[in-house]
């Protein structure tokens, strides 16, 4: 297979399965491997300890692979005792110094993320990706739509996606010139329509695995619309195969709503899902408090189940039925719902400690 379809070509269903095979440390994207879910850091990597604690609580949430900044020497020295301790692939984040993307490869980074039209020309680029090239390690080509090239804007008159897929394939010729295909390409954009077209076009030209994303998509309520809608579209397209929902704040919520992105597409199986009532007139529960301890609460459990918090006893049962167990709110008291059905009556009081109990004793044979 080329490295680029034709422009009579289509984008063909499940593009994913027919991508280009990438190892990032001990993972494989591409060529229908599961989608990964990456995030990034947002300590100062030349804190090695800070570092670490926040990788591994990415991990525990289901971080499949990290990205880190590396801006100077002392943060690529800290490469090595960050990945002793840590369990993810990790990748190191390059901007303007080529001899940071040097570095980092000799202290061990799992792949590299680069944009090659700002790595201070020809000649540093191509010292980059020999570099890799001798490591073995994936470099990842990132455009957005923020730093498309001025002749780009002037050609297209604006930023456009026509654009933004031009500036990438531009840049993964560059790599490709120096001998080297063990690419991923990115490209983003805050505008999620011009993103999606983005990624369709790319699609019908090359066999590169994708890493997606809505990128400055904004803070926790904003930025989960938005990457929802944007990496929705994008996935369901059979395009995509890491992803990161990019939020202001903790990048754990980012694990947590790519997590939900992924299975509410039936892309990823395991995990609980919550579905919880929007309230009514009829509920005598503090519901919203309820659903809120139920959702923290399940985090930690990997069963693949559906978990219904629901606000009356009238609908409860009914609106429950297709979940695997739910609880249902009356007045100083709840129902334990499991397939439908009444199982007993508790005081609201206990309700969560009940659900609690039955998810630590759950039998998925029963």
């Amino acid at each position: 297979m080329s490295r680029y379809r034709g422009q009579e070509d289509t984008v063909p269903d499940m593009y994913r399965d027919h991508t280009k095979v990438i190892k990032i440390g001990d993972r494989l994207i591409g060529g229908g491997n599961p989608i990964l879910i990456q995030s990034m850091t947002n300590t100062r990597t030349e804190d090695p300890d800070a570092t670490i604690d926040q990788i591994l609580r990415l991990e525990e949430a289901g971080c499949e692979i990290i990205r880190c900044t590396v801006p100077t020497s002392e943060a690529a020295r800290a490469i090595p005792k960050i990945k002793d301790k840590i369990h993810i692939p990790l990748v190191a984040d390059i901007h303007f110094d080529h001899k940071m993307a040097l570095e980092a490869i000799e202290n061990g980074a799992d792949k590299i993320r680069i944009n090659p039209g700002n790595i201070g020309g020809a000649d540093r680029l191509r010292q980059v990706v020999l570099k890799a090239r001798d490591a073995q390690i994936p470099i990842r080509v990132g455009v957005n739509s923020g730093s498309l090239e001025k002749e780009l804007v002037e050609k297209y008159h604006g930023v456009t996606a026509e654009g933004i897929v031009e500036s990438a394939l531009d840049k993964v010729r560059m790599i490709e010139e120096c001998g080297y295909d063990n690419i991923v390409i990115s490209i983003k954009s805050s505008d999620v329509m011009m993103c999606l077209k983005a990624h369709e076009l790319i699609a019908d030209r090359t066999v590169y695995p994708l890493h997606v994303g809505i990128t400055e998509s904004g803070t926790l309520f904003s930025g989960n619309v938005k990457s929802a809608l944007g990496l929705g579209l994008i996935l369901d397209r059979g395009i995509g195969d890491t992803i990161r929902v990019s939020l202001t704040g903790d990048p754990v919520a980012e694990i947590r709503s790519a997590r939900l992105i992924l299975r509410t597409l039936g892309l990823r199986k395991g995990g609980i899902e919550v579905v919880s009532c929007p309230t009514c007139g009829r509920t005598q529960i503090d519901l919203i408090s309820l659903a809120e301890h139920v959702e923290e609460m399940v985090q930690g459990y990997d069963l693949d189940i559906k978990v219904a918090v629901m606000g009356c006893a009238v609908n409860g049962p009914g609106e429950a039925k297709e979940a695997d167990i739910g609880i249902a709110g009356g007045i100083g008291e709840g129902l334990l719902i499991k397939k439908g059905q009444i199982i007993k009556k508790v005081p609201e009081d206990q309700l969560l400690s009940v659900l609690k109990y039955e998810l630590d004793n759950w039998d998925p044979s029963a």
